[in-house]
């Protein structure tokens, strides 16, 4: 789930407490009646604590073998913990959506993601993205010029959506004229990093195509930049290498793939989740103009309060205990981010807002 309509908060129902058991005895958790629900899309947070405060884990099915986390220092173990992975559908208990689109690094295992994450560091530095600031700081400035005086403002059509996408498409040298085909191919391959079982067949169809056009256009776009290089990441991805080792036509693309949706949808979703919080509490807002230094700090504490994914992903590579379950190799994991992030044994009054959370003690 990477980003919740606006629409009035729905009344949900509580999820009942579910015993850790063994999955041939365990009855499925509710999540389709409680997180997947498109009525609790709004406000899902009473679902995950009422989840969370069931217990740590929770078997999802007893035939699919996959179990939810809802803590925070197991959902940390294992985003880090080389025990977890990507399996391919075919030794999984769960499939992370179709092999067609967001490949390369994002569903890549070590020594493959370890090789791909060295070449592309090459190319991908500090000192290239910064370039792309001045872009980003003016045209908001434009934006937001634009904006003053109306009585209403798209804020995700007018602001949060323009930015990164015309960020994301100047770095990979994507002219301004395709910039909206590549907002819709990045809406409909986001949905390709969302559980299976959430996407309609009209989602995975425009999924598809979305996937098609974008390889198509970016394998035409490598070849133009093979022959003429510019000044842009997608050209010194090309030209990278390393003892004899470069990227080939086909890891360019999937490259291209997560650039475009990691840098782009997630964006979108973080900072309108954030300016709806400000709105929300006038007093955290009037904190953050008096203190424009904190602003570092309510990005964290944003990504923390409503982080823009909502449900990742793995599977147990080999017989592995957490949470004081079992897993075997290919049972699925699936973390409950929302969960975890307001969790009350790492964060103090999780639910609530705070910009200074993350900035230290005061001098």
């Amino acid at each position: 789930m990477t980003t919740r309509p606006s629409q009035p908060i729905q009344p949900v129902q509580p999820v009942q407490p579910v015993q850790p058991a063994q999955p041939d005895q365990a009855a499925p958790l509710a999540l389709s009646a409680g997180v997947f629900d498109q009525a609790n899309r709004a406000d899902p947070y009473p679902i995950f604590r009422a989840i969370r405060e069931a217990g740590a884990s929770h078997w999802l099915a007893a035939s699919a073998r996959m179990i939810a986390l809802t803590r925070h220092a197991d959902c940390q173990r294992v985003l880090s913990d080389p025990a977890f992975g990507h399996l391919p559908p075919s030794e999984s208990s769960y499939r992370e959506g179709p092999d067609e689109g967001l490949r390369s690094m994002m569903r890549a295992n070590p020594p493959t993601h370890t090789r791909l994450r060295r070449l592309v560091s090459r190319a991908f530095t500090p000192g290239r993205v910064a370039r792309f600031e001045p872009l980003a700081r003016d045209l908001t400035a434009e934006l937001l010029d634009d904006a003053v005086g109306r009585d209403e403002v798209d804020l995700v059509g007018g602001l949060t959506r323009p930015v990164p996408l015309r960020v994301i498409c100047t770095l990979l040298g994507v002219p301004a004229a395709d910039e909206k085909v590549f907002s819709d191919w990045a809406s409909a391959l986001a949905r390709a990093a969302d559980p299976i079982q959430t996407v309609t067949l009209e989602e995975r169809a425009a999924r598809t195509a979305g996937n098609r056009g974008f390889t198509a256009y970016f394998t035409d776009l490598i070849t133009t930049r093979r022959a003429e290089p510019r000044d842009d990441l997608l050209s010194d991805l090309i030209a990278v290498q390393e003892q004899g080792d470069s990227l080939s036509d086909q890891e360019l693309v999937e490259l291209g793939e997560l650039l475009l949706v990691a840098g782009y949808e997630t964006t979108v979703n973080l900072v309108a989740h954030a300016v709806l919080a400000l709105a929300r509490d006038p007093e955290q807002y009037a904190a953050l103009r008096a203190r424009p230094d904190l602003v570092t700090s309510a990005v964290e504490e944003a990504l923390r309060y409503d982080p823009p994914i909502q449900l990742v992903l793995r599977s147990a590579l080999t017989e592995v205990e957490i949470a004081g379950q079992s897993l075997r190799r290919g049972d699925g994991v699936v973390l409950l981010i929302p969960a975890a992030t307001r969790d009350p044994d790492v964060f103090a009054d999780p639910d609530r807002f705070d910009v200074t959370r993350y900035a230290g003690p005061t001098q």
